[in-house]
C-alpha cells in the first residue's frame, strides 16, 4: 500500500520497477517526506519504469549509464529538477539492496585503492575517527597528485625532497593549524607506506615541523550576556527554535563538543538521575550532570518538536530524510547562524567558542582549573592551563612594571 495516496485512489504503475514502487514509496515515508516532494518523486520512478519496458531492459542489466540515458531522455520533455538523479540512485541502491540487480564489483584506480587501504588502516590500525579520515585525506590526495598526477604511483621514487617542497609549498598559505595538521597527516600516510614496505627510509623525519605556539594567544569566549542574547534568539514556538535552543543550552552549560551534541541519542539521557552519557573522544564515555534548564529544554524538544522518525538520535535534520546530522560542521554552521542573529561579533564562530566560554566563566567565579578539567574532561590537564591566561586578576601581580607606564 503506498502510504502518500488515499486507499481508494492507489495508482496503477507499469513496467518491471511496478512492485518496488510502494516500498520505496514506504521508505520516502519513514524518512519524513512530504506528501507533494514523495509524489513527484514516485511519479519519476513510474516513469522510469515504464521507459525500462519500452526499451527492452530488464531490471537486473540497471546501472549508472542507463539512469543517464534515461535522464537525457526525460530532459528533452520536461524540465530538469535537481533532486531527479539523487531519487532515481536511491531507487537503484534499493533494488540492489532486494537482490533485483547484482551489486557491481568495482576495479578501483590506483589512487582510489591506496586511499582506501589507508582508510582502512586509520580505523583499524590507528583506531582514528570518521573526522581524523577526512581531515587527513584531502592532504593526502593532493600530495600524491603532485607527485604522480595520472601516472603510476611509484612510491619507491620518493625522496625527502619531494615531502619538504610539498609543505614549503602549501604552508605559507593555510593557518597555523591547518599547517600543523597537514603535517601530522603526511607523517601518517609516510609511516604507513614504510610499514606496508612501500617505502624503505624513514621519509615521515622528513616532514618540517610547523610552529604553532597554542598558548600564545587568549582562548576566545564571550561575555554571559552575549550567551544569554545568543539563547534568546531562537524562536521556542517552533520546532526549528526549541531543537536549536536545546542544543545551544547544552553547549553554553556544559561545555559538550560538536561531535559529542551530533552523537548523543535518546538512551544517553537518564531522566531518573538527572545524567548525560557523553560519547567522547577516542570512544571514551563519561557522564555529566543534567541541569534544570538543559533538562527542561531537552523535553520541549522531545516532546514537541523532535520529528516522528526511525532516529534514535536526539537532535534531527529539519528536512527528508529525517535523520540525525552527518558531522560536527552542522553544528558549528548552526552556531554561527545563531551570532549573526543576535547581533554578536566574535572572532571565534564555532561550537568551541562556547566550551571557551564556560571554562572562562567558572575560572572567573572561583573554579579551579582540575575542576574545569573534570568538567571538560580534557585528556592532558596542560589543556586546561590554557583558561590561566583569562584570570587577569591572578596573574596581575606577577606582572613586570613597564618602563614609562602604569600597570
Amino acid at each position: 500500500m503506498n502510504p502518500f495516496y488515499p486507499q481508494t485512489h492507489q495508482p496503477i504503475y507499469n513496467g518491471p520497477l511496478a512492485p518496488i514502487i510502494d516500498v520505496y514509496a514506504t521508505l520516502l515515508h519513514r524518512g519524513g517526506y512530504k506528501r507533494q516532494s514523495a509524489r513527484i518523486q514516485i511519479r519519476l520512478v513510474a516513469d522510469f519504469s515504464r521507459w525500462i519496458a519500452r526499451q527492452g531492459f530488464n531490471v537486473c542489466h540497471l546501472s549508472q549509464p542507463i539512469l543517464d540515458r534515461y535522464l537525457r531522455s526525460r530532459y528533452r520533455r520536461y524540465r530538469p529538477r535537481r533532486e531527479d538523479r539523487s531519487t532515481l540512485n536511491r531507487v537503484l541502491a534499493l533494488l540492489r539492496e532486494k537482490g533485483f540487480v547484482p551489486i557491481p564489483t568495482t576495479i578501483h584506480a590506483p589512487l582510489e585503492q591506496v586511499e582506501d587501504d589507508f582508510k582502512r588502516y586509520l580505523v583499524q590500525e590507528r583506531a582514528l575517527s570518521r573526522a581524523a579520515q577526512l581531515n587527513y585525506l584531502p592532504f593526502i590526495r593532493k600530495f600524491l597528485h603532485e607527485q604522480f598526477g595520472r601516472g603510476p604511483l611509484r612510491f619507491t621514487h620518493l625522496c625527502a625532497k619531494d615531502v619538504i617542497r610539498f609543505v614549503q609549498r602549501h604552508a605559507p598559505h593555510i593557518g597555523p593549524k591547518a599547517a600543523g595538521l597537514m603535517g601530522t597527516a603526511l607523517r601518517t600516510f609516510l609511516r604507513y607506506l614504510q610499514l606496508r614496505g612501500e617505502i624503505a627510509i624513514d621519509l615521515a623525519a622528513c616532514v618540517p615541523t610547523m610552529a604553532n605556539w597554542r598558548l600564545s594567544t587568549l582562548p576566545k569566549f564571550l561575555q554571559p550576556h552575549q550567551v544569554q542574547c545568543v539563547l534568546d534568539q531562537c524562536d521556542r514556538r517552533t520546532s526549528q527554535g526549541q531543537r536549536d535552543y536545546a542544543i545551544l543550552l547544552l553547549l553554553a552549560r556544559l561545555g559538550v563538543r560538536a561531535c559529542e551534541v551530533v552523537a548523543l541519542t535518546l538512551d544517553d539521557i537518564n531522566w531518573n538521575t538527572a545524567e548525560l552519557t557523553i560519547q567522547g573522544k577516542g570512544s571514551r564515555q563519561a557522564k555529566l550532570p543534567l541541569p534544570h534548564d538543559v533538562g527542561e529544554a531537552l523535553a520541549c524538544y522531545l516532546k514537541q518538536g523532535h520529528p516522528s522518525c526511525s532516529s534514535r538520535r536526539v537532535f534531527i535534520r529539519l528536512r527528508a530524510p529525517l535523520q540525525g546530522f552527518a558531522n560536527s560542521i552542522a553544528i558549528s554552521t548552526l552556531v554561527a547562524r545563531a551570532l549573526k542573529r543576535a547581533g554578536v561579533e566574535s572572532a571565534s564562530t564555532g561550537a568551541h567558542l562556547f566550551r571557551h566560554t564556560l571554562a572562562t566563566q567558572m575560572l572567573r567565579q572561583g573554579a579551579s582549573l582540575e575542576e574545569i578539567s573534570q568538567l571538560l574532561r580534557h585528556q592532558s590537564f596542560n589543556t586546561t592551563t590554557l583558561y590561566a591566561k583569562v584570570d587577569l586578576t591572578a596573574l596581575r601581580p606577577l606582572a613586570q612594571p613597564w618602563p614609562g607606564g602604569d600597570l
